[in-house]
């Protein structure tokens, strides 16, 4: 049986060689380069341009840039748009920079829930149903115009996939040109320092499986803001 199988297989390879006109290939071929090809490793744009091109493609698959000078900035902007939004039911991810922000001053009217994995069914559920998800990200992609976002069980990637609208705030030196440059600093980290979660979103949450109607926020939020530092 397993004769007559290879037989079949040989024979429907040799069909389509036949007419495509070309010689069946019998030996793989040789591949010179293993992953990106080095005149792309190689490529690189300065900061500025990488900040450009981020913006650039973020905004095209639907997502806000907003550009700001520094932390405190960038919780200024959140707040006047929790406030025009009507946004009181805020969840907020549990990272050293976001600790050091005052939200309660900057929003003293809403409830800011901050992500602790030893309450992780309550804040799951405070997830689901808040308005807006704040994270700092950890990467950018100028070429995807993507942001990364790893998790963890003090660091839920709930923060960034449930609430209606995500802020997430990305330091300019973060943002980098390919992906291949992102992925190198997660390659070969000791087990117990690797994240729970890589997590790439570019742009809103948007789903087309419905007699290809496009749709945004079915599966996720609608609305995200990339809030580049710097």
């Amino acid at each position: 049986m397993n004769e007559e199988s290879r037989n079949k297989q040989d024979r429907f390879m040799q069909r389509i060689a036949d007419r495509l006109g070309r010689p069946r290939l019998t030996e793989k071929p040789a591949h010179p380069h293993k992953g990106a090809p080095p005149d792309w490793r190689r490529f690189s744009l300065d900061q500025e341009e990488r900040i450009a091109l981020f913006s650039e493609n973020w905004q095209k698959a639907g997502g806000h840039v907003v550009r700001v000078p520094d932390l405190e900035a960038a919780k200024t902007y959140i707040a006047e748009k929790a406030k025009e939004l009507g946004a009181y039911e805020i969840i907020r991810q549990n990272q050293p920079e976001l600790n050091a922000l005052d939200w309660q001053q900057a929003l003293p009217e809403a409830e800011i829930v901050v992500w602790h994995a030893e309450e992780q069914k309550d804040v799951l559920r405070y997830a689901a149903e808040a308005d807006i998800g704040i994270t700092m990200a950890e990467y950018g992609i100028a070429y995807t115009g993507s942001l990364v976002c790893t998790s963890s069980g003090n660091q839920g990637r709930s923060v960034s996939l449930l609430p209606a609208v995500v802020m997430a705030i990305l330091p300019a030196e973060r943002i980098a040109t390919r992906m291949g440059e992102v992925l190198a600093h997660f390659d070969g980290r000791p087990r117990a320092q690797f994240p729970a979660g890589i997590h790439f979103i570019s742009g809103p949450s948007r789903s087309a499986d419905i007699e290809n109607d496009l749709t945004i926020g079915v599966h996720g939020p609608g609305v995200v803001f990339a809030l580049i530092v710097g």
